[in-house]
């Protein structure tokens, strides 16, 4: 478009309006804006710590991966064979599942698994978990198992590290919509990828959407998935301290900070955002606690939050249908309830 030369002052004072107006408009929704204390929220939760029955002699490894079962009672942990970081040399099977007395009712993947991470359960009670690092000509993948523990699907090339249409890069976390899509975090950090993946739902690539930065629509660190009744997809940003929000064609909708530095995200069937922040300090992410958010996600408004203070630990989080969150952490080694007083 041409202007008369007379007219150029006033469009660009027109142009600069526009341009303060959408920014006003772009700024995220945050209860920690005007001032609001962003660990102010209260906290209506006290904690079980020891519900979870392990079998006899096992101790706990880190707890990364955390869902509901489809009965809505009972919960299937994910976590590294009683270490830190490894289960390359272990005979322990990292994936369980507890009921709602927390007895372990079964358990599976014995030697299967280097690197557990994301944890989920699909319509239909299938497990997908991912495993986020190579070794012994495993890992890189994310793979689907019955209720019973019988493997239905591998993706990516086991042992192979890759941004192509079939290998993944430190998988974080998983999720299937309710079309059977599946949508893959794709990265960890460091150099591994910064990208969601979706595929159809028998694993043939559909598209990719992000790389590294700090942009809408980049990542870093993509470390959990959920999704609202809505169908939008929101991302634990974790490194961007940040929630993204997308539609399931990867269009950039939204991006929340109020709930932290993210790890672990969950949405169960009313809407609401369970979010656990596992590394918020004063040089991360100043002014935010670690622990776990509690909010709507119509409005973004935090509404509780359970604190927690060992740094680093607390990543998986879940909700079932009683309202009773479960926690799971890393470098503490540990699994725990939190039930409302």
């Amino acid at each position: 478009m041409r202007f008369r030369r007379e007219s150029r002052f006033p469009v660009l004072v027109a142009i600069v309006a526009i341009v303060v107006a959408m920014a006003a408009l772009y700024q995220p929704r945050s209860v920690a804006q005007g001032g609001t204390d962003p660990n102010a929220a209260p906290n209506p939760y006290v904690m079980e710590e020891d519900w979870a029955q392990l079998a006899d002699g096992r101790a706990w490894g880190a707890a990364v991966g955390v869902d509901i079962d489809r009965d809505g009672t009972s919960v299937w942990v994910f976590d590294r064979c009683a270490t830190a970081t490894d289960c390359s040399e272990s005979s322990l099977a990292p994936i369980q599942k507890f009921d709602a007395t927390g007895r372990l009712v079964t358990s599976f993947g014995a030697g299967m698994f280097n690197y557990p991470h994301g944890l989920f359960v699909d319509r239909d009670n299938n497990i997908w978990v991912s495993d986020g690092r190579a070794k012994n000509g495993r890992g890189h993948t994310v793979m689907k198992f019955s209720p019973q523990g019988t493997l239905l699907m591998t993706l990516g090339r086991p042992g192979v590290a890759g941004e192509g249409p079939d290998t993944f890069n430190g998988p974080s976390d998983i999720l299937v919509a309710p079309s059977g899509e599946i949508f893959v975090a794709d990265g960890h950090g460091g150099d591994t990828n910064a990208r969601i993946v979706k595929l159809s739902r028998d694993g043939t690539f559909i598209k990719a959407w992000g790389q590294r930065g700090s942009g809408p629509g980049e990542f870093d660190s993509p470390h959990g998935l959920a999704m609202d009744s809505a169908g939008r997809l929101f991302v634990a940003d974790r490194s961007n301290s940040r929630i993204q929000i997308f539609t399931q064609d990867g269009e950039f909708l939204e991006e929340w900070r109020q709930f932290g530095r993210p790890s672990g995200v969950f949405i169960n069937e009313d809407d609401v955002l369970y979010v656990a922040d596992s590394q918020s300090n004063e040089q991360l992410n100043p002014g935010y606690r670690q622990g776990i958010r509690i909010g709507s996600v119509t409005d973004g408004t935090v509404v509780a939050f359970i604190p927690w203070d060992e740094t680093n630990t607390l990543e998986g989080v879940a909700a079932d249908d009683a309202g009773h969150v479960y926690a799971g952490y890393t470098n503490t080694l540990n699994f725990r309830r939190f039930v409302k007083e």
